[in-house]
């Protein structure tokens, strides 16, 4: 068998070798699963697990579908709001859910907060967690770097500890750690469904539970008591056969899965890994598969619940839920002979390790072709930085591993020849690590260890050593590697791998080592092989808590006050936005025509843009500044019609906005991909956009677009994108008369006065068509609720 095999079809059958994980089929549970009251999380009280909601919903859905069910549609059809009248029809229905949790981290939360103190409710309706996160930029080391952050954050800080005290919610410090690791190890539970307001909220997969990112009105809607409204995924199945082993790491398997889907091959999918293979990851080598599943545009990644969840469980003090979760396991996994979308086949035991990228997470290279590939494109072979850490690969045991390459070349007398960085997890892995020994370990080979935060995996990163624009390559074990992500210099050749790659290499400083292969020399002039890594899944001793950095909401948070001073430049109350007029809109100058890659980043930059998530009018100046204008192939450089000059977009965006004139933005394949960051919508909106037109969206930012009353269409013929340019005006025609499912006509006003029309298609539905004419989403809750 090949390591990896990709079975297109419409709808494949499981396989008989998931008799292993499917021992129970299509089982019920012979006695009431309610019947026991087992909590959440050991930090809330009143909350518990509502195994009962799901069994009595999937009794419902098996009888209407008749038919096995994926894990995945489990935990999905086992959270229908209404599962009686609800369409079920994957890839087409759009669901009413009900989630059990939200979480945002700092960059996020701010706004997701903000649009919830507008809907004027006293409590969030389900348990709610803020962690510091984002802010922390790295300089030169962990305590000095959260010093920093804490003095220059301390209004924003300050605005979620008491707006969560208000409202609720858990919040977690600065320091405490990076918001999908905490989850893991506090909230995760099999079965679950949580909604997270950063696109790798599916880090909790892991743990067996539908974690999906989402941008912060659909959180505020989940708070709000509002069932969250998700198209109904199809399931894309990865089966792993054979066993995990020497080099070979979980990050290789999602690194793999990206070459073969590629950045928008899971869009509007939930990837569902199963098989044998599974046996062999440990939960949190799970948790980097499904991390990661967000470069491929998953709606989420997730793996059945089997004994691995159960240890991390026991040994995150939540035996508890292990226990109840094995009781509930007929519905922990999927039924045998469920049927795929499509399936992928990897066999863990020929499965080579990877490094993917420059520039993009799914150019996916085997680590026994790379040195030659690195020579083929010219890459810069010095290797000047290797970064290790961060949400997707930070945990007890990929630090083990790191390690113990580490010791073993420090056994040979070598210090790094590259810059090493180590970003600890959370305040418990930290803790844990510098116990256990490993810090002492990487500090001794010259790797510095950073706050528990992101840092330079979203850009949080002082960096020193280079110039901008001189090309370079860093090696992380990070997730996203888009141009410019890390350190803002466009000319970084950045490659994600696992940490063991990582750490290897910085001993050699070059990209043509490969440690499976290759010999070092140490101090003693001899040359010597690294060994296979080894390391350990959980720590002998058990977790070290660390320091107490969770602030629990008060019994009654009614007189907390939430402050946000007029004067500030961080934070900015909200207006809402104008409802639509009622008319068509015509002639709307197009802004830009974006070319190519445009995610997130290129449309709301992250790094020292932070600080203003939370003031919509700063923060928007950032708005499509990093986006390529296909007219003269530079960024940030637009052509404003109104007097035919150049300049910033958003600039020219406001010009128009305060002169009455709608806007529009042209986009390619795959628009919005990336974070979650719901600015990327908001800003545009905020600066008198009314529609962005492109040959297809990444599924969070077109729901975001949704959300803040602009209309995200599609291109009926993906060729018409070649017809317009930036000189052109966009009239959109038939609005009155649409409805959900009909086409739109377009109508191209070219500069020479030419005219020629174009259809464009929408996955809008009727709900979300109310949004658009109540101005946003958040408008239509506060009209609703003034009713009520």
């Amino acid at each position: 068998m090949t390591s990896a095999r990709l079975i297109a079809a419409s709808s494949l059958r499981g396989m008989p070798r998931h008799v292993s994980l499917n021992k129970r089929g299509l089982a019920t549970a012979a006695s009431k699963i309610g019947s026991q009251k087992v909590a959440m999380s050991n930090l809330e009280k009143g909350k518990y697990i509502n195994y009962q909601k799901m069994e009595d919903n999937l009794n419902v859905v098996r009888s209407r579908l008749n038919r096995p069910l994926t894990y995945a549609e489990k935990i999905v059809y086992g959270h229908l709001d209404n599962p009686h009248e609800q369409e079920i029809e994957r890839g087409v229905s759009y669901l009413k859910l009900r989630p059990d949790r939200v979480a945002c981290q700092d960059a996020t939360a701010q706004m997701a907060i903000l649009q919830f103190m507008s809907a004027g409710l006293p409590q969030t309706a389900v348990p709610t967690s803020v962690h510091c996160d984002h802010l922390i930029q790295a300089q030169v080391g962990g305590e000095k770097d959260l010093a920093r952050a804490i003095d220059i954050n301390k209004e924003v800080y300050d605005f979620l500890a008491t707006a969560c005290a208000k409202y609720g919610i858990g919040f977690w410090k600065p320091g405490s750690g990076i918001i999908h690791q905490i989850i893991l190890e506090n909230y995760a539970v099999p079965g679950l469904m949580m909604i997270g307001t950063d696109s790798h909220t599916p880090n909790a997969g892991g743990l067996g539970m539908v974690a999906c990112g989402v941008g912060g009105a659909d959180a505020v809607d989940v708070m709000a008591n509002i069932p969250w409204e998700l198209k109904a995924p199809k399931v894309i199945g990865v089966y792993l056969d054979g066993k995990m082993g020497g080099w070979t790491t979980p990050k290789d398997v999602i690194l793999k899965v990206a070459g073969i889907l590629t950045v928008k091959g899971g869009t509007g999918a939930i990837i569902e890994y199963h098989g044998p293979g599974v046996e062999s990851l440990s939960c949190t080598g799970m948790a980097t598969i499904c991390n990661m599943g967000a470069e491929i545009g998953a709606t989420t990644s997730l793996f059945p619940f089997n004994k691995r969840m159960s240890s991390y469980l026991e040994a995150t003090n939540r035996s508890a839920i292990a226990r109840y979760a094995e009781d509930f396991q007929h519905n922990l996994q999927p039924d045998k002979d469920c049927e795929y979308d499509q399936r992928i086949e990897i066999d863990l035991s020929t499965l080579e390790p990877h490094i993917n990228g420059p520039f993009t997470p799914d150019l996916a290279t085997p680590i026994s072709k790379f040195a030659s590939e690195v020579k083929k494109n010219s890459w810069p072979s010095e290797l000047k930085v290797g970064l290790i850490g961060s949400c997707t690969n930070s945990s007890y045991e990929d630090m083990s591993r790191s390690a113990h390459i580490a010791n073993e070349a420090a056994s040979h007398g070598l210090k790094a020849k590259s810059q090493f960085t180590i970003t600890p997890g959370s305040e418990q892995v930290r803790a844990t690590i510098e116990r256990d020994g490993f810090i002492e370990s990487f500090e001794k080979i010259g790797g510095v260890v950073l706050a528990n935060a992101c840092g330079p995996c979203i850009g949080q990163w002082d960096r020193k050593d280079v110039k901008k624009g001189e090309a370079n390559s860093i090696v992380t074990s990070y997730n996203r590697n888009f141009t410019g992500r890390n350190d803002a210099n466009p000319a970084t050749h950045a490659f994600v791998t696992s940490p063991d790659l990582v750490t290897a290499m910085v001993f050699a400083g070059d990209l043509s080592f490969n440690p499976l292969t290759d010999s070092l020399k140490g101090s003693d002039g001899k040359e010597f092989k690294f060994s296979e890594p080894k390391g350990y899944e959980l720590p002998a001793k058990g977790y070290d808590p660390g320091q107490n950095t969770f602030q629990a909401p008060p019994k009654d948070g009614a007189s907390v006050n939430v402050a946000v001073s007029p004067s500030s430049d961080r934070l900015q109350l909200l207006k809402p936005f104008k409802p639509w007029d009622g008319k068509d809109i015509i002639e709307a100058p197009v802004l830009i025509k974006a070319k190519g890659k445009c995610t997130t980043d290129h449309i709301s930059a992250g790094g020292p843009w932070l600080k203003y998530r939370g003031h919509l009018e700063n923060i928007s100046q950032n708005m499509l500044i990093g986006a390529i204008n296909a007219d003269n192939g530079e960024a940030n450089n637009v052509l404003n019609q109104q007097d035919g000059s150049f300049g910033p977009v958003p600039t020219v965006a406001a010009s128009y906005r305060d002169a009455g004139i709608p806007w529009v933005v042209v986009g390619d394949e795959n628009y919005g991909e990336g974070s979650s960051r719901e600015h990327a919508a908001l800003e545009p909106r905020f600066l008198g956009g009314r529609a962005v037109i492109c040959r297809s969206f990444a599924r969070i930012h077109e729901t975001n677009l949704k959300k803040q009353g602009m209309l995200p269409l599609w291109f009926k013929n993906p060729a018409d994108y070649d017809k317009i340019s930036g000189t052109d005006k966009i009239s959109i025609l038939g609005l009155n008369s649409f409805k959900p499912g009909q086409d739109l006509d377009v109508e191209i006003t070219h500069k020479d006065g030419g005219k020629e029309k174009i259809k464009v298609t929408s996955s809008i539905n009727e709900g979300q068509w109310g949004w658009f004419k109540a101005g946003s989403a958040l408008n239509m809750m506060a009209a609703n609720a003034k009713k009520q």
